[in-house]
C-alpha cells in the first residue's frame, strides 16, 4: 500500500463539506447518561448519528460525494460496493440528484439493509462475501453503466464528509479530553481525526476495533498496512480494510487504536439500549465497550463518543441465541 498522504482535507474542506450538506443531513443531537457516566467515572458525551438520514454517519460522505460531482459526471450515475449503510446512505444521497445508484452488496448482507437501499432506490448486484468479489462485480457494474465510483470511505470527499459529526460535537461540546469513534475502513475516524486536529488540538482521538476484526490495530501498530483478510466480527461495517487514503491519517494524527472481544460488543450494545433508551448497531457498541473493559484511561475526563449508526435488524438480535 502507498501510505504517502494523498493532501487529506483541510480545515476549509471539512467546512465547506458541513455547509453543503446541510440542507439535507441531520445536525444529530448529543445525549449523556448519568448511569454512564457513573459506570465509568467519567463525564460522556454521546453524538448520536443513530438518528442521522438512512440511520448512520454514512450519510454526510454520502451526501458530499455526491453533491460535489459536476453535472458532467452525473451522466450515468453513481456506483459502490457496500454491506449496508454506505449502499443505502448512496442511494439516499444519489435519490436527492435523481441520480441512478447502482450498488454491488454480499449476497450475505443484513436482510434489513438490502430492503432499505432498494427501499431508497438503489440498483443491487449481489456478489459473493469477499472484498476481491465486490471489487470485480463494481468493475462490471461501472463497465456497463459508465457510472462513477463513489468509495465507501477511501475518498476525498466522504472522509470531508463524515468529519462532520466530529466537527459539530466539538462546536458543541467545549474541550474534550479524548474523542472515540469505531474503525473499519476509516473514514468515520480519518475524518474525526481531522477535525479534532483542526478545531481541537488538544483533543486525543482514540479507535476502537474487534479484536477478531483487528487489522487497524495490526496496521496502525506495525507502522504498515495489514489487510482484513479473515474479519469475524458481529460488527459488520467494521470488517473492511483500511484505505490509502485513510491510513496515513489514521497513522498521523490518531493517538491509538483499541480492540474488545465480541462479547463486550454485545453488552455494550444491550447497555445503551437498556439504559440510555436508544437503538444503536453493533459497530456503534464497539467504543462503548472499551469504555466498559477498561481499555482507555478515562476516569475525571471529559469524553465525546460518536454512536455510528443504529442499523438493527430486529429479528436477529445478538444476545437472543
Amino acid at each position: 500500500m502507498d501510505t504517502s498522504l494523498h493532501n487529506p482535507p483541510t480545515a476549509e474542506d471539512i467546512l465547506q463539506a458541513a455547509a453543503r450538506i446541510r440542507p439535507y443531513v441531520n445536525r444529530t443531537p448529543i445525549i449523556t447518561s448519568s448511569t454512564l457516566n457513573r459506570m465509568m467515572g467519567t463525564e460522556l458525551f454521546f453524538k448520536c448519528e443513530n438518528f442521522q438520514k438512512v440511520g448512520a454517519f454514512k450519510a454526510r460522505g454520502a451526501t458530499n460525494a455526491v453533491f460535489s460531482l459536476e453535472e458532467s459526471q452525473t451522466v450515468h450515475g453513481v456506483a459502490t460496493h457496500s454491506s449496508g449503510n454506505h449502499a443505502q446512505a448512496l442511494s439516499w444521497a444519489a435519490s436527492l440528484r435523481n441520480l441512478p445508484a447502482y450498488i454491488v452488496m454480499p449476497k450475505n448482507s443484513s436482510p434489513v439493509k438490502i430492503s432499505a437501499v432498494k427501499d431508497y432506490g438503489g440498483i443491487i448486484t449481489f456478489c459473493k462475501p469477499t472484498l476481491a468479489a465486490r471489487e470485480e462485480n463494481l468493475s462490471k457494474v461501472i463497465a456497463d453503466t459508465g457510472a462513477i465510483e463513489i468509495h465507501p470511505y477511501n475518498d476525498l470527499h466522504i472522509i470531508a464528509g463524515q468529519a462532520t459529526a466530529a466537527a459539530e460535537l466539538l462546536e458543541d461540546i467545549q474541550d474534550l479530553d479524548i474523542l472515540l469513534a469505531p474503525v473499519g475502513g476509516g473514514g468515520l475516524l480519518s475524518g474525526t481525526a481531522l477535525s479534532a486536529h483542526y478545531f481541537s488540538p488538544k483533543t486525543k482521538v482514540i479507535a476502537a476495533e474487534p479484536e477478531q476484526a483487528n487489522d487497524a490495530w495490526l496496521s496502525f501498530t506495525q507502522k504498515k498496512f495489514v489487510p482484513s483478510l479473515h474479519p469475524d466480527t458481529i460488527a459488520d461495517g467494521l470488517r473492511t480494510s483500511l484505505g490509502t487514503f485513510t491510513f496515513p491519517i489514521i497513522l498521523e494524527h490518531v493517538e491509538s487504536i483499541v480492540t474488545v472481544p465480541e462479547e463486550s460488543i454485545i453488552r455494550a450494545m444491550r447497555l445503551v439500549w437498556e439504559r440510555m433508551k436508544i437503538l444503536i448497531e453493533t459497530s456503534s457498541a464497539v467504543p462503548v465497550a472499551a469504555l466498559m473493559d477498561g481499555k482507555i484511561d478515562v476516569k475525571g475526563k471529559k469524553v465525546g463518543v460518536i454512536l455510528s449508526g443504529g442499523n438493527v435488524d430486529l429479528d436477529h438480535l445478538p444476545w437472543i441465541k
